[in-house]
C-alpha cells in the first residue's frame, strides 16, 4: 500500500468523522435538544451545593426527579459551574470523546487491529447507533460508565486495584454491580472484593456528605422503580417492558419476576461457563452486560451502548452477518415508529410487538447464540485469542 493511498484513506476517515460530528451538532441545534438528563444532573449538583432536598425536586417539562445515589450527586457538583448552554456543549463534546475511547477500548477488548482509519470510521458510524445517539441528545452518562467498566475488566488479572473503577461505576449507578457478581462467580475474588470495597466507599462518602439523602435513598428510593419512569413505554427495552407490552398490562407481576430470575441465573451461569470452561472472557463480559440490560426493571434504549463492544467482538470473530444484523437492529429505531403516545404502548397488536421490543428480543437470540458459541466442544475451535496488549486473561487454572 502506497503512502498516497494511506494518506487518502486517513483523509477520508477524518472527513467522515467531521461530517458525522457536524451533522449531529447541527441536528441538536436545529431541534433545540433540551438534553433533559444533563439538566437533572445539574439540579442534583445544585441540591448538594445549596443543601436542598436531593430527592424532592423535579425538572424539565417531563418533571424528572433525581434517581441516582447521593455519591453521583456529589460528582455532579461541577455541572453547576457552567451556564446551561455551555454545559450542553461540554456534554455533547464529552460524549463524542467518550465514544472514541469506548470504541478504542472495545477494539482492544475484541483483539482487533487498532489502526487510526478503522477507529475513526467506527466512531463516525457509532454516533448514529440509537443508544449512542440517545445518550448524546439526552446528555446521559452511559458512555462514561461503560468506559470505566470495560477498561477495568480488560485489565490484566493481577493489575493493581483491578475492580476499583467498577465499584465507582456501581456507586454512581447501581446496575454495574452485576459485574461484581460476574467477577465473583468466575473466580476473580480479589477483584470482586476490591470492587465491593470501592462501592462501599462511595456509599460511605455519600453518607458523610449527605446523611439525610443517603438514608432516604438506601431505605426507600432505591426500591422505587416507578420514580425512574413508566416501565411499559417503548423506551424501556428491558424484559419487563417487553412483557408489559405483550401482556397489555402495566404490571406484568409474577410473570416478569420469574422470567427475570431465570434469565439472571441462566445469564450468569452462561457467563461463568464462557470464562471458566472456555476461556472466552469477551463473551463472559458481553453475556453479563446483556443479561443485566434484560433483567433490569428499566433499561432505556440509551442504556444499550454495550452494542459497541458486541459489534467489535463479532467482527473480530469474523461473524460479519451477525454483526451487520446487530448494526441494523441498533440503528433502525423501530420502536419509535409504533404508536406510543399516552397508553398506546399497551395496546399494540401482535405484529407490532417485535418492532416495539427489538433489543430484548434480539438479545434473547444473542444469548441463545452465546450458548452455542461457548459450548466447550466449540470453544476449542475459537478464532485466535486477543493479542497480549488487549490485557485480557482468564482465571488461574481455568484454561
Amino acid at each position: 500500500m502506497t503512502y498516497r493511498t494511506v494518506t487518502l484513506r486517513s483523509l477520508a476517515a477524518v472527513s467522515a468523522l467531521a461530517l458525522s460530528l457536524t451533522a449531529l451538532a447541527t441536528l441538536c441545534v436545529a431541534l433545540r435538544i433540551e438534553m433533559a438528563d444533563t439538566l437533572v444532573y445539574r439540579a442534583e449538583g445544585a441540591a448538594v451545593v445549596g443543601g436542598t432536598d436531593l430527592y424532592g425536586f423535579t425538572v424539565t417539562e417531563w418533571q424528572l426527579p433525581a434517581t441516582y445515589p447521593p455519591f453521583a450527586a456529589i460528582l455532579f457538583v461541577p455541572t453547576t459551574w457552567l451556564p446551561v448552554a455551555a454545559l450542553k456543549v461540554v456534554f455533547v463534546a464529552g460524549n463524542a470523546a467518550l465514544l472514541a475511547l469506548f470504541v478504542r477500548l472495545s477494539w482492544r477488548f475484541a483483539g482487533l487491529p487498532a489502526g487510526p482509519v478503522p477507529l475513526l470510521v467506527a466512531v463516525a458510524a457509532g454516533l448514529w447507533l440509537e443508544p449512542v445517539f440517545q445518550t448524546v441528545v439526552f446528555g446521559q452518562i452511559n458512555l462514561a460508565l461503560a468506559c470505566l467498566i470495560l477498561w477495568d475488566l480488560s485489565r490484566p488479572e493481577h493489575a493493581l486495584g483491578k475492580g476499583f473503577a467498577l465499584g465507582i461505576a456501581a456507586g454512581i449507578k447501581l446496575t454495574p454491580a452485576v459485574f461484581i457478581v460476574y467477577l465473583l462467580v468466575t473466580g476473580r475474588v480479589r477483584s470482586g472484593l476490591t470492587a465491593i470495597a470501592s462501592l462501599t466507599g462511595t456509599v460511605l462518602l455519600g453518607m458523610l456528605v449527605l446523611p439525610q439523602a443517603s438514608t432516604e435513598f438506601w431505605t426507600s428510593r432505591v426500591f422505587d422503580t416507578g420514580r425512574v419512569g413508566k416501565t411499559w413505554v417503548v423506551d424501556n427495552q428491558s424484559l419487563r417492558g417487553l412483557l408489559a407490552r405483550v401482556l397489555h398490562t402495566a404490571e406484568p407481576g409474577a410473570v416478569w419476576v420469574v422470567a427475570a430470575a431465570f434469565t439472571a441465573a441462566a445469564g450468569l451461569w452462561l457467563a461463568r461457563r464462557a470464562v471458566v470452561r472456555c476461556g472466552l472472557e469477551t463473551w463472559g463480559v458481553l453475556i453479563t452486560a446483556l443479561t443485566a440490560l434484560l433483567v433490569s426493571p428499566i433499561s432505556w434504549s440509551h442504556h444499550w451502548v454495550w452494542c459497541v463492544p458486541l459489534l467489535a467482538v463479532l467482527i473480530a470473530e469474523g461473524r460479519l452477518r451477525t454483526a451487520a444484523a446487530v448494526g441494523v437492529v441498533w440503528t433502525a429505531r423501530s420502536f419509535w415508529a409504533v404508536p406510543h403516545e399516552g397508553e398506546l404502548d399497551l395496546q399494540l397488536p401482535w405484529w407490532q410487538q417485535p418492532l416495539a421490543s427489538p433489543y430484548p428480543l434480539f438479545t434473547l437470540g444473542l444469548l441463545a447464540f452465546a450458548t452455542w458459541r461457548t459450548a466447550p466442544a466449540r470453544a476449542g475451535a475459537a478464532l485466535p485469542a486477543p493479542r497480549p496488549e488487549a490485557g485480557l486473561s482468564t482465571p488461574a487454572g481455568t484454561g
